[in-house]
């Protein structure tokens, strides 16, 4: 019996917890949601979420469905490689010195990717042949295409352009080629004259009235997706907001030319940090979701990948359509192959629950990414615990309960690091010095840990709360900080309120 369950164990899996790696199997088990469906109806341009909540999830799955989207007359284009080095990583070492030549950049590199899908399906006109010429002329668009080449490209051009165009006066145009002195081409950013027209000098926004004129005579659209912008500038936070800040404004100009849309994927803090300052865009996009995974979706991509194990669905003879199909079933399933209960008791809940909220941020908010990296790891520990002479769980339960709270630590360890120290920081020395406290703190005690007189204690803290590390307990005057069990095993906190009091 051991041995069985024990090769059965070591055929199971719950998926990666990273999209990236798992784009062949992500079909299998993806959670079509309504939000999903509205995003693949056309519905939704930006797309928001805690880290893990499936941003790269979808955006894998539009490229996935790409050929259906291309039956409808959309065609589907990735800005950024879905795995491997980011494409924007460049823009790191010299980034561009404005908003304004960020802004510019963009466009040129939507334009040209958009040019090189319209000449790779061979939709050709005169815009097309217009809008090539021009950008060939700037040489941002050649016969050796790639992503990283084009943002180089664009990365100079933008530069040239915006620095000659802010001289005082404006760009000036050799009359005889109609190229802006100073710039390689004939692109410029403001409407050129009928003089200049007439020698071939376009706008940045030309360019994609040209090829707007062309999807409509052919009944296309176009679909530029965004991703990995968190992963882009990591190590730079005003570079990122400058970025981003950038990209938004391109995305309301550009939504106005009906046949091209962008779809950008945006972390929920990353975007609460750009928009914290003030930014009157945001008041007026209102073609968003904010990706959000209830309990029972939760429950639903738990079945879904559990199901997705071909052995464990022909060794208990399950009909996986069916049970998928409704959600008392999947709630059967789930009991029958996890215990009822962790942690024994009247008051405490259910393993489903469990699992929930030892994967919750301080925000309450479960991604699915830690979710799938704590059932991955409960398995490795019911492995472990079989090969060490242990007995095999009573019925068709998967898991003993000894092994759940064995998992924890390596999810908690991997967030903090991954995430917390990873992308900010400046708050690791602050975190380092709650090691082995009370998992609430209070004004003073954080004042005492960290050096620093009350009212800087508790703005730090908030600035934790805004990252999901601390939740906000008590009241104004009298704030406490509560740390989510998501966080308390990477830094070995004891249950409880500092200063002795109960929790």
């Amino acid at each position: 019996m051991v041995m069985e369950r024990l090769a059965l164990l070591k055929s199971l899996t719950f998926g990666t917890q990273i999209a990236e790696d798992e784009t062949n199997e992500l079909a299998t088990y993806f959670v079509q949601t309504d939000q999903w469906t509205r995003i693949f109806e056309g519905q939704i341009d930006i797309i928001r979420g805690e880290k893990g909540a499936g941003k790269s999830a979808i955006y894998a799955t539009l490229l996935d469905k790409s050929g259906q989207l291309f039956d409808k007359g959309i065609i589907v284009v990735a800005a950024e490689n879905l795995r491997g080095a980011t494409v924007f990583k460049d823009l790191v070492a010299e980034p561009p010195t404005s908003e304004a030549e960020f802004i510019v950049l963009w466009k040129l590199y939507i334009v040209t990717i958009v040019a090189q899908q319209l000449r790779d399906f061979d939709v050709k006109d005169d815009n097309t042949a217009m809008v090539t010429r021009a950008l060939e002329d700037a040489k941002l668009l050649e016969a050796e295409f790639s992503l990283a080449r084009v943002l180089r490209s664009v990365h100079e051009y933008a530069k040239r352009l915006v620095r000659a165009e802010a001289v005082e006066g404006g760009l000036t145009f050799d009359p005889t080629t109609g190229i802006p002195v100073g710039v390689t081409g004939r692109i410029v950013l403001k409407e050129p004259s009928s003089d200049e027209r007439r020698l071939g000098a376009v706008s940045v926004d030309g360019l994609f009235t040209a090829l707007d004129a062309t999807l409509t005579r052919n009944g296309l659209k176009v679909w530029v997706l965004f991703d990995r912008l968190d992963v882009a500038f990591i190590e730079n936070h005003d570079l990122e907001a400058n970025a981003l800040r950038a990209l938004v404004r391109a995305y309301a100009d550009v939504r106005n030319i009906g046949n091209i849309g962008l779809k950008i994927f945006l972390r929920e803090d990353i975007w609460n940090r750009i928009t914290e300052a003030g930014f009157r865009e945001a008041s007026h996009l209102i073609r968003y979701v904010v990706l959000d995974w209830t309990p029972p979706s939760l429950l639903n991509l738990i079945m879904r990948r559990l199901l997705s194990n071909r052995t464990l669905v022909d060794e208990f003879g399950i009909d996986a359509d069916s049970v998928l199909q409704n959600a008392g079933k999947q709630q059967e399933m789930f009991d029958r192959f996890f215990p009822r209960q962790v942690e024994e008791g009247k008051r405490k809940g259910t393993t489903f629950n469990w699992l929930i909220s030892r994967c919750a941020d301080a925000t309450k908010k479960t991604a699915p990414r830690e979710l799938v990296h704590l059932l991955n790891c409960i398995r490795d520990q019911e492995i472990k615990r079989l090969e060490q002479g242990g007995n095999a769980p009573l019925g068709d339960q998967l898991f003993d309960t000894s092994v759940f709270k064995l998992a924890l630590p390596t999810v908690s360890d991997a967030r903090l690091v991954q995430y917390l120290y990873a992308e900010y920081p400046k708050q690791k020395p602050f975190l380092e010095k709650l090691d082995r406290q009370k998992a609430e703190q209070t004004p003073e005690s954080l004042s005492d840990l960290w050096a620093l007189d009350r009212a800087a204690a508790i703005a730090k803290a908030r600035e934790l709360v805004d990252l999901g590390f601390f939740e906000q307990r008590g009241t104004k005057d009298e704030p406490t900080f509560w740390v989510p069990f998501l966080y308390r095993d990477a830094l070995s906190l004891v249950q409880g309120k500092a200063d002795n009091d109960d929790e």
